[in-house]
């Protein structure tokens, strides 16, 4: 008998996506996704099963599918996304606590995957030039996603120290790219023109699509328990990217940047959160050794390769031509 998976948030595109893949390895024998919507989309082989996390239909569904392993993937980025933002905090926040309180009460859960992302280090011109897992973020986060992600990660260790016995693994994913991915970094660079924080040129790690579903595949079927970086090789200045794209861009004041920002959000051009705004100010780096050494985990895009896959889907080429790789800098944005 394969495992069996839950996966929560199937009614966004890169749940959905997940789910077929896993519903596809011969390792896996069933794959159940759960979300309050339906989904959009074929799901194959997936069965759907509507369910708010929030509440405790969740155990229920855990005990009747004899459900071992879950992947969780409901902590959405953008409030916009989820009805506003005392709903986004509620799906985030609760839905994780009351989950993670389903799964320890399961005597058959055996593994929790965990998608979480690279954002939870923040951004300043504090940053180390990479950071590691064991690593924080220099302030701590007062607001928005980064602050949901900060509370999901305590309530994860702390469901991994009551129950020693399930593999609990954390991917912390760089910034995700790719052709179909709808967030707010890609609808930054889809703009026509790219506003740019006057100083700052700051260093940029990505992760394609297929590499993030290609690390929870392999976190559920053969991974380590554990918390990981994972990104793909290399970085771009975000002046390199905008290039890469042949687009204008246009360098404002930081406070101007973050008064567009707001007016895009309003209109829902863009989403330019606070942390969305550090990003694009002081760049972050994260350090993926562990990724390989521990997770046993190759990403097969660079990060170069995975804008460049990004920036075909918008009709920029494909081959660049070679550039310098970025500078070596002490903090994460480098001024100039």
């Amino acid at each position: 008998m394969g495992r069996v998976v839950l996966v929560t948030g199937i009614s966004r595109d890169i749940g959905r996506r997940f789910a077929r893949s896993a519903a596809s390895d011969p390792s896996i024998d069933r794959v159940i996704g759960v979300d309050v919507v339906p989904p959009r989309g074929d799901i194959g082989d997936v069965s759907f099963v509507r369910a708010d996390i929030r509440t405790p239909v969740i155990a229920k569904v855990l005990a009747k599918e004899d459900v071992d392993t879950v992947v969780h993937m409901s902590v959405i980025a953008t409030p916009g996304s989820a009805g506003g933002r005392n709903t986004m905090k509620e799906l985030n926040v609760m839905g994780t606590m009351q989950l993670l309180a389903a799964c320890q009460k399961s005597p058959g859960v055996e593994r929790v995957v965990v998608k979480s992302t690279t954002t939870v280090y923040g951004a300043s011109s504090r940053d180390p030039a990479m950071f590691t897992e064991e690593m924080g973020p220099k302030r701590l986060p007062s607001s928005g996603y980064a602050k949901d992600v900060y509370e999901v990660e305590g309530y994860v260790r702390g469901f991994a120290r009551r129950r020693p016995d399930v593999a609990v693994t954390m991917i912390r994913a760089a910034n995700v790219i790719g052709p179909h991915v709808s967030s707010p970094i890609t609808s930054y660079f889809r703009l026509p023109v790219v506003p740019r924080v006057l100083g700052f040129d700051p260093r940029l790690q990505f992760l394609h699509e297929d590499d993030l579903l290609d690390v929870l595949r392999h976190a559920v079927v053969a991974g380590a328990p554990g918390t990981f970086n994972v990104a793909g090789d290399g970085m771009l200045l975000l002046s390199q990217a905008v290039r890469r794209l042949g687009k204008p861009s246009v360098a404002l004041p930081g406070v101007a940047v973050g008064r567009l920002g707001s007016t895009l959000r309003q209109a829902r051009v863009a989403d330019f959160s606070p942390e969305q705004l550090g990003f694009l100010t002081y760049g972050r780096g994260v350090d993926t050794t562990r990724m390989r050494t521990e997770l046993g985990f190759e990403p097969r895009f660079s990060t170069a390769s995975a804008f460049a896959d990004f920036g075909a889907s918008l009709g920029a080429p494909r081959r660049v031509p070679p550039e310098p790789p970025p500078a070596r800098v002490a903090s994460g944005g480098a001024r100039g």
